[in-house]
């Protein structure tokens, strides 16, 4: 096989779990970690737990710069994989850098985040990239893959079908996609889904799918999405693993009764048995939520549009003032009727 040099850029759940898997097949892999967690994995090496076994990679390269891993010496990719807001700091940071980065695949969540990176970098160093396998992150450089699904990659660069055969040679099971807006948006559908609702009630999805009154609010936001994604004329394609097209399909024409079990299952089974990434965030004390780039992002695009886009709307702004601390958290939590009576409103 065709062996690649690549840079992880972090060794978190995604960066850990493709960087690793690449790495077991005899890619040459760097990561690039903060100090502190660059010389634990060195100590203790990475750890992952993928469908064929555990496997322990016990030396592995990591280095506490950006810097010090391009000194290295060039890269045929980097994985991207951080989470949507911490990208306009990554962003910032590449100016005081003094070696280019090599074309960098962009996993993260969102449709926004390659647009960023195209600004800064130029559109032909950034390929359009998902995920859809649910990893689960016992600590630093210590993953499990729950369930195996995929890895989608945008056609369109000299470098994506290099990647794709890497990637499915390492196990990743991935697949080409020929259009970057129609994998992302997407991968995104399946992201709204019991997220928001989930971390603003504090409750699991599966409380969120036993309440007829919730589930009606995941599939509003779901046909709003659908809504806007049609007219910026992006279409909804299966991703590795995940049958979005019937997940659409249920949402726009099937009677709630029965397209519940539908979305409960693509849910609980898109995550493992994780809270939903919004709630994680929110618990976290960390100040921060992705929910600005996935609803937001509909909301945005919904006004450039014409695309109304109320349920979206209400569902940022009330998590966004709960992660800033405009809310106290236990004003929604396991209230279902606080968030009802808002969107009735």
């Amino acid at each position: 096989m065709d062996q690649l040099r690549v840079l992880s850029i972090g060794a978190g759940a995604i960066g850990t779990y493709i960087g690793g898997s690449l790495a077991l097949q005899g890619h040459e892999v760097v990561f690039v970690e903060r100090p502190e967690i660059a010389a634990e994995l060195k100590s203790r090496g990475l750890h992952l737990t993928l469908a064929d076994g555990d496997h322990h990679l016990p030396e592995p390269q990591v280095l506490p710069s950006m810097e010090a891993a391009l000194s290295l010496g060039d890269f045929d990719i980097a994985l991207f994989a951080l989470k949507s807001y911490d990208t306009p700091a990554f962003i910032e940071s590449l100016s005081t850098l003094n070696s280019p980065l090599p074309s960098i695949l962009c996993l993260s969540n969102g449709v926004a985040n390659e647009l960023a990176l195209e600004a800064a970098l130029g559109s032909e160093k950034v390929i359009t990239g998902t995920v859809t396998t649910a990893v689960g992150r016992r600590a630093a450089g210590d993953i499990i893959c729950e369930r195996l699904r995929g890895v989608g990659v945008a056609a369109g660069h000299p470098l994506s079908e290099r990647l794709v055969a890497a990637l499915d040679g390492a196990g990743l099971n991935a697949q080409l996609f020929p259009k970057a807006d129609d994998m992302k948006w997407s991968k995104m559908l399946t992201n709204l889904i019991s997220n928001a609702t989930s971390a603003i009630l504090d409750l699991p999805p599966a409380k969120i799918f036993a309440d007829p009154r919730l589930y009606r609010i995941e599939i509003e936001q779901l046909r709003e999405t659908l809504g806007v994604m049609r007219a910026q004329n992006i279409g909804v394609v299966d991703l590795p693993g995940t049958p979005v097209r019937l997940l659409a399909f249920a949402v726009r024409y099937l009677p709630l009764v029965i397209s519940r079990p539908l979305l409960q299952k693509a849910a609980g089974g898109g995550r493992g048995a994780k809270m939903p990434s919004f709630h994680i965030d929110l618990h976290s004390g960390r100040g921060k939520s992705e929910v600005d780039y996935l609803n937001g992002a509909v909301v945005r695009a919904g006004e450039e549009v014409g695309v109304a886009t109320p349920v979206n709307r209400l569902l940022t702004e009330t998590l966004l003032q709960l992660t800033r601390g405009e809310i106290p958290l236990e004003a929604f939590a396991h209230q279902p009727e606080r968030l009802l009576a808002l969107l009735k409103n």
